[in-house]
Parts: structure tokens; C-alpha cells; sequence
């Protein structure tokens, strides 16, 4: 509270009238000793009263001891709860308790200094231990800078706004913690620009959105160098290895490439058709080059909607999960033991086939000779041994788009779009000859050469794909029929 040269010529009643029913705690103080202690430092060489006064924590408490409290006002009694000023005065150890330190040498060094007012805030507490937040204003009063012998020193109560103040910094905290631990990568985002830019299309007549990012694929790229991450959490830096915020954002472009154009093209049209909440999953890619498959949540906050500049967007890697499904899917269309297509797969295709073709199809039909005979004399492992072989031999005799499958226990297919019988003979001798050079390679460890019976057949446009299928069948057996009739004559002339 400043005091002019005014005052002076005020009647004393009206004067004591004014400070003791101010509406502000009101003290007027004797720092006369604390003057005198001052002098007497610096006359002793001292120039750095900050760093002399953290030598000695006895130093400030010795300032402090040597204010003396003349006087206070109604206002202050009644906001330390004192009956009256002796009461007010006989309890200062109780109002001017903990940690003041750093407050006080803040004043002290500002009356170091030369200045004859200073500001500050600190704690003090009432008598019935109440917890008061108080700005202090205080100065030199007109007359007295010589000897600091009259200080007029003001409190304002600043309990409330400072509990407000504490509560707001405590919930940003909490949701900067919430943001920050977050076990989903959380991205804060300005989209802004790339609303300015759709509304400038809109402006120029643009209504069909889709075709024109057909016809203008640029515009995606111009969008995504538009975006502006404001900020991310630790588990965005975890997810895409990168050691902190400045590496991520500078390598954005490792980050968002490839199929991420058309996630984002997508992305873009239903921001046009005014979708500011979408999900869909994208592939991103860690900065080791590792993918990463991305279930995606993207809002527009709602007190943002007119100008898309706070934009919140989550990523949950599910890359694990899509691998199970993938190989879920393949346990689902492979068979385990042969690592070729099931019946399944066979069956759907066979059915896809026979909808839509190409034309011609041909297949060819495989048994394996003697399977059961070596199951029942040595057992299924050394049976499983040869199906393994088995399915080595077809996956490296048969190329996309034909494609081999494991039917039944010893039978396979090889079924062959867009290819005719001359095609499918081919077929036969590539597998014969690869058969015969894993014999060869397996000769010494097991001593069984595998033995096939082989039917072919084709079906061309019109045809019936199910009695090319009878065809070949019948052709397979024949063809094993000869082989054990082959067998038995060779044991007979043994």
C-alpha cells in the first residue's frame, strides 16, 4: 500500500480511523534493527547478501527476530482469528512458522538493493491453525528511509485463488500423467491447415471429393506434410523406437509411408463428409523398418470442430494379433503335417474354379504307393516321414498360380488354372523327376522311395469340372493298379 506526502496533513482521528477499518490487514513495523544489521555487513565487505545469508541459516532467522510489530489493524485480527493485538503479537512464532526462508531473503535483498517497497507471497497461518496464502506488499514510509523505523506492511488474502490455482495445476498434472502413462500411443495433433485446404476445394465449386483425389493424387501427399504433431506420449516413443520427441518427429516420413497413402486418402474423405470420429486399421512402420499393423482412433475434439486445431489421435499396435490370425488362417487352409493346402482350401477353390475359372483347369490327381503297408510295419512315424517328403517334393514341383493340396491320408491334388493337357503333362514329369531326386537324396537314411500313381485330366470352358475330376481319379487308380501289378510280377520272377 503506498502512502503519499497527503497524509500527513489528515487529522490523526480520521488517519487512525482509515488504517484500523481498512478492508486489508494492515501492520505497521519498526525495521530499524534490521537496518542497523545490514550496515553492519556491509561494512564489513559484504556485497552478496544472497549468497552471505545461505551461509548461515542463524543469518535470516536473526533478521527476522529483529522486526518488531508496532501495530495492526481490526482487518488483521480477524483474519488470524486474535481476540486482540497482544494475543496477535504474544502467538508470531504460530503465524510465521515453516519454510519462510526463501520468501524472506527475497525481501531482504530487495531493501539491500535500496528499493523502499517490495512484493512478495508466502504462507502465513491463523491462530486456529488455518493455512492462510498472502501476497505482501510493504514499504519504507515518507520521512523514515533513513532508519526503516516506520514500515507499513499489507496483506492480501490470496487463500482461494491460490487453492484454485493448486487445483488446476494438480488436475493438469493428472491428465498430463493420464497422457503421458498411457499404455495406448496417444498423439495430439493440429489439423488446421488441412481444413483450410478442404474448405478451400469446397470454395471452388469442388463436390465430388472421391474423383478429384483420383484425378489430383498430390493432394493426400500436401495434406500429410500439412498435419502438425503437437504432442506425444511415452508409449508412442516406445512403440515406434524412437529416444525421444525430436527424433520421432523428424523422421515422420519413415513412420507414414507406403499403404499409409491410401489409409490416409480414406481418412481424408470422411473428414470432407464432415466424420471428424473415425477408426480403421493402417500399417506404419517402426523407425528399425519393423511393420506395424495399427488399430487407429481419430477425434476431432468437440470445442474444436470449426477449426480441426486440437486433434487427439490413439494407435493400439496390433501387430501380434493380427500375426494369430494370420496363422490361424493358415491352420485353417494348410495342412500341418505336409505344410501344403487342405481339403478345405482344396474344396472352396475347387468351387471358385468351377464359378469363374480360367479356363482350361486341369488336375492332377496323386496317391501315395505303399503308405498303409509301411504304416502298419514300422509304424505312422516312419508313414508321416514319407507324407513329409511328399509335400517337400509338390511344394518345390508346383508354381502360383497352380498350387498342391493334401486331400486325405495318402492322397494329393495339384490343381492347375488356365492350364491345358500339354501343360498338365509337364506337370507330371516335373514331379517324377523331383521325386526321383529325393529318392536319391533319402536312399541312405530310411531306405524307402516314395511311389506315386498319377491321373490327369483337363476341363475346358463348358465342361464339367467335377467329371474332369472323376477322370482323373479313375487315371490315378489305373495307374496304381499297374503299379501293383508291376510289384507282384517282379516278386514273382524274384
Amino acid at each position: 500500500m503506498d502512502l503519499t506526502d497527503a497524509t500527513d496533513a489528515a487529522p490523526v482521528d480520521d488517519l487512525d480511523a482509515t488504517f484500523d477499518l481498512a478492508p486489508v490487514s494492515l501492520w505497521i513495523e519498526d525495521y530499524s534493527a534490521l537496518r542497523r544489521m545490514l550496515d553492519g555487513w556491509r561494512a564489513q565487505g559484504v556485497t552478496d547478501l544472497v549468497a552471505f545469508l545461505a551461509e548461515d541459516p542463524q543469518r535470516v532467522r536473526d533478521c527476522m527476530a529483529s522486526l518488531k510489530v508496532l501495530r495492526v489493524n481490526r482487518h488483521t485480527l480477524e483474519l488470524f482469528a486474535a481476540e486482540s493485538q497482544a494475543q496477535l503479537l504474544g502467538s508470531l512464532d504460530s503465524v510465521f512458522r515453516g519454510d519462510m526462508s526463501a520468501t524472506v531473503v527475497h525481501e531482504l535483498d530487495q531493501l539491500w538493493r535500496g528499493q523502499m517497497r517490495f512484493e512478495s507471497e508466502t504462507v502465513n497461518y491463523a491462530l486456529d491453525g488455518r493455512r492462510l496464502d498472502v501476497r505482501v506488499r510493504a514499504r519504507v514510509l515518507p520521512g523514515h528511509e533513513a532508519h526503516w523505523d516506520r514500515v507499513l506492511v499489507a496483506l492480501d488474502d490470496v487463500t482461494e485463488r491460490v487453492a484454485a490455482q493448486r487445483r488446476q495445476a494438480e488436475s493438469e498434472r493428472y491428465a498430463r500423467s493420464l497422457f503421458d502413462h498411457s499404455p495406448v500411443s496417444l498423439w495430439v495433433e493440429d489439423f488446421s491447415a488441412v481444413r483450410g485446404l478442404l474448405d478451400n476445394l469446397r470454395a471452388r465449386g469442388i463436390t465430388d471429393f472421391a474423383t478429384f483425389l483420383k484425378v489430383h493424387p498430390e493432394f493426400v501427399t500436401r495434406c500429410m506434410q500439412e498435419i502438425r504433431v503437437i504432442d506425444v506420449n511415452h508409449e508412442t516413443l516406445r512403440m515406434f523406437g524412437a529416444p525421444d520427441l525430436r527424433t520421432l518427429l523428424g523422421s515422420l516420413s519413415r513412420i507414414f509411408r507406403d499403404e499409409m497413402r491410401e489409409s490416409f486418402a480414406e481418412q481424408l474423405n470422411d473428414l470432407w463428409n464432415h466424420k471428424t470420429l473415425q477408426q480403421r486399421e493402417v500399417i506404419n512402420y517402426s523407425l528399425s523398418g519393423e511393420l506395424l499393423n495399427i488399430h487407429m482412433q481419430f477425434a476431432v475434439q468437440e470445442d474444436r470442430l470449426d477449426s480441426w486445431d486440437l486433434v487427439l489421435v490413439s494407435l493400439v499396435d496390433i501387430t501380434a494379433r493380427k500375426k494369430a490370425e494370420a496363422y490361424l488362417e493358415y491352420l485353417g487352409k494348410h495342412d500341418v503335417l505336409t505344410q501344403l493346402c487342405n481339403r478345405t482350401f482344396y474344396t472352396e477353390e475347387l468351387n471358385r474354379l468351377a464359378r469363374k475359372g480360367p479356363w482350361p483347369v486341369s488336375i492332377v490327381a496323386i496317391d501315395l504307393n505303399g503308405l498303409k503297408q509301411l504304416n502298419d510295419q514300422e509304424g505312422h512315424a516312419a508313414g508321416d516321414t514319407m507324407l513329409r517328403r511328399m509335400g517337400e517334393v509338390l511344394d518345390k514341383a508346383v508354381d502360383t498360380p497352380s498350387w498342391p493340396a493334401r486331400i486325405g491320408g495318402d492322397e494329393f491334388a495339384v490343381l492347375m488354372p488356365q492350364t491345358d493337357e500339354r501343360g498338365a503333362e509337364a506337370m507330371r514329369e516335373r514331379i517324377l523327376a523331383l521325386l526321383e531326386l529325393n529318392n536319391q537324396f533319402h536312399a541312405g537314411q530310411s531306405g524307402h522311395a516314395l511311389s506315386l500313381a498319377i491321373g490327369l485330366a483337363t476341363c475346358h470352358v463348358g465342361d464339367s469340372l467335377e467329371a474332369a475330376l472323376q477322370r482323373a481319379d479313375r487315371a490315378m487308380y489305373a495307374d496304381k493298379a499297374q503299379h501293383y501289378k508291376d510289384s507282384a510280377h517282379e516278386r514273382r520272377g524274384a
